[in-house]
């Protein structure tokens, strides 16, 4: 992560060095410029200012920079989790309310079915009433339904605010997801990130290094010489064989006999016969 051959230690003992003798030199510098400018020191103090912040950043060596991303990536670790604990403490909400609606749904359905059968056997008219083995009056039913209906409303009322806060809390819920899914996703890129800067400054490095090497090619293009003469006295030597073969010691007094194919073609094939005429001879 740091150049080699210095320790981190010491790597940073320099960092804070250097920038504490741009902040003596800027310092000096600063009140100097309100002696010389006075009412317009304040243009030349800002200046100055963002001229020593600038040359402190510029200081700092990129493979600290990288590491600084890195660290500050890891630290966001904390909050994700953090935002996890508190999604799934949520989950857990919102599934006991839904569970409760459920509840409050299925206990209206009964209350509703039961009111509208004494709204329907009052209508019917008649003194007594029997419910479960057990008489009952006109005023009495009445009275209970009066009671059943108005606990019934303030139940349903209960259980539209009940769904309109489950609405609400899957709402959010789902927008926590996604918003925690968007920063999972971003961490991810920011690490893509800093490792594809930590792969161009490799390479950066590895060209500067190769720029500054310089070989001495003295003996290699001494090497190449000495291979080029060898070449050129083979190359003579065989221009020397080529004469010599072409150039007769003695005078030839017939012309050479011209060669007859088909003669030696017959004179060879008599005196190797084929496998299938040694066999037919043999029979």
């Amino acid at each position: 992560m740091y150049p080699r051959g210095k320790p981190t230690g010491f790597y940073c003992g320099e960092i804070q060095i250097m920038v504490k003798k741009v902040l003596m030199a800027a310092g000096g510098g600063l009140l100097l410029v309100g002696l010389l400018f006075g009412r317009d020191a304040a243009s030349y103090v800002s200046t100055s200012c963002g001229w020593v912040k600038q040359s402190v950043k510029d200081s700092v060596p990129v493979e600290f920079e990288i590491e600084r991303a890195r660290t500050m990536i890891r630290e966001l670790d904390p909050e994700i989790r953090q935002n996890l604990h508190v999604i799934a403490r949520e989950e857990v909400e919102v599934t006991r309310l839904r569970d409760q609606l459920t509840e409050t749904e299925k206990n209206l359905a009964k209350d509703r079915k039961e009111i509208a059968r004494m709204k329907g056997d009052l209508d019917q008219g008649g003194s007594v009433f029997v419910y479960a083995g057990r008489s009952y009056s006109t005023k009495q039913v009445e009275t209970d339904l009066t009671r059943r209906f108005d606990r019934f409303k303030t139940k349903e009322a209960t259980s539209d605010k009940l769904r309109q806060i489950l609405q609400a809390r899957e709402t959010g819920l789902l927008a926590a997801n996604d918003k925690l899914k968007g920063m999972q996703g971003a961490k991810r890129q920011l690490e893509v990130e800093v490792e594809n800067l930590k792969a161009r400054l490799e390479m950066v490095k590895v060209a500067e290094t190769t720029g500054n090497f310089n070989f001495d090619d003295s003996r290699l293009a001494r090497t190449r010489e000495a291979i080029q003469e060898i070449s050129a006295r083979i190359d003579v030597a065989e221009k020397m064989a080529q004469t010599s073969t072409a150039m007769p010691d003695q005078i030839k007094l017939d012309d050479e006999e011209s060669r007859n194919i088909s003669d030696e073609v017959a004179r060879y094939f008599d005196k190797h016969p084929s496998v299938e005429e040694i066999v037919r001879l043999e029979d």
